[in-house]
C-alpha cells in the first residue's frame, strides 16, 4: 500500500516541476515586445508578435499562472518603465481577454497563434472571421505607432475592415496617455489632434 502512495507523491512532484512559472512565461514574451526589436520591424511586423504573446499568456493561464503577473514581468524584462510598462502590460492582458471571449483559444486557434498566425473567431456575430490585429490609433494617422504594443488590439477581420482612419475620443485619450508614457512623440500627438 505504501508503494502506490510513494509513486503518487513522486508523480505529483514531477508534474509540479513541469508546471511553468511567471518567469518561465515572461521570458518567452519579453523578446517579442522588446522596444528596440519592435523598432526594427517592417510595416505591421508586430502583428504576429501580438498573436504569439496572446498564445503565451493563454498557456500561462491554462497552467494556473496569472497572466497579469506574466505580462508585468515581461515588460520589466523588456525594459519598459512606469506608465509605458503599465500600458503595454494592460494591452497584452486585454488581448488575451478578447481572444478568450471570441472563442479563439481552442486547440486549432492556439496552434495558429503560437506561429504568429491568426486564429479563427468561433463565438459571436463574427464567427468564422480571422482574428486580426487593429491599430487603435490608425497607422495612417500616426505611422510611428505601427509596432507599439499598447496601440495594438485583437479584433475580428470584418470589424477591423469596417473601421476607418478616423480619430474619436478613445484615440485622442490614448494618444495623450501614450505621449505622457513616452510611447508617442509630440509630433505624433499633434497629428492625432489635427485629425479631429
Amino acid at each position: 500500500m505504501q508503494l502506490p502512495v510513494v509513486l503518487g507523491v513522486l508523480l505529483l512532484s514531477a508534474l509540479c516541476c513541469l508546471a511553468g512559472t511567471v518567469e518561465d512565461y515572461s521570458r518567452k514574451i519579453a523578446p517579442l515586445i522588446e522596444p528596440s526589436k519592435l523598432a526594427t520591424l517592417r510595416v505591421r511586423g508586430a502583428n504576429p508578435r501580438v498573436q504569439k504573446v496572446t498564445y503565451w499568456l493563454a498557456m500561462a493561464k491554462a497552467d494556473k499562472v496569472e497572466p497579469a503577473a506574466v505580462a508585468g514581468d515581461a515588460v520589466r524584462i523588456a525594459g519598459y518603465k512606469g506608465e509605458a510598462a503599465e500600458m503595454t502590460s494592460s494591452a497584452m492582458v486585454r488581448n488575451l481577454d478578447i481572444a478568450t471571449k471570441l472563442g479563439c483559444l481552442d486547440a486549432e486557434g492556439m496552434s495558429e497563434m503560437r506561429k504568429g498566425n491568426a486564429a479563427t473567431v468561433k463565438l459571436g456575430p463574427y464567427a468564422g472571421d480571422q482574428l486580426s490585429v487593429d491599430h487603435i490609433i490608425p497607422r495612417a494617422v500616426v505611422p510611428e505607432l505601427d509596432c507599439v504594443i499598447a496601440n495594438l488590439e485583437l479584433m475580428p477581420m470584418r470589424m477591423n475592415s469596417k473601421k476607418s482612419a478616423k480619430i474619436g475620443s478613445r484615440q485622442r485619450s490614448l494618444a495623450e496617455t501614450l505621449e505622457k508614457a513616452g510611447l508617442l512623440s509630440e509630433a505624433g500627438l499633434r497629428a492625432v489632434e489635427r485629425s479631429r
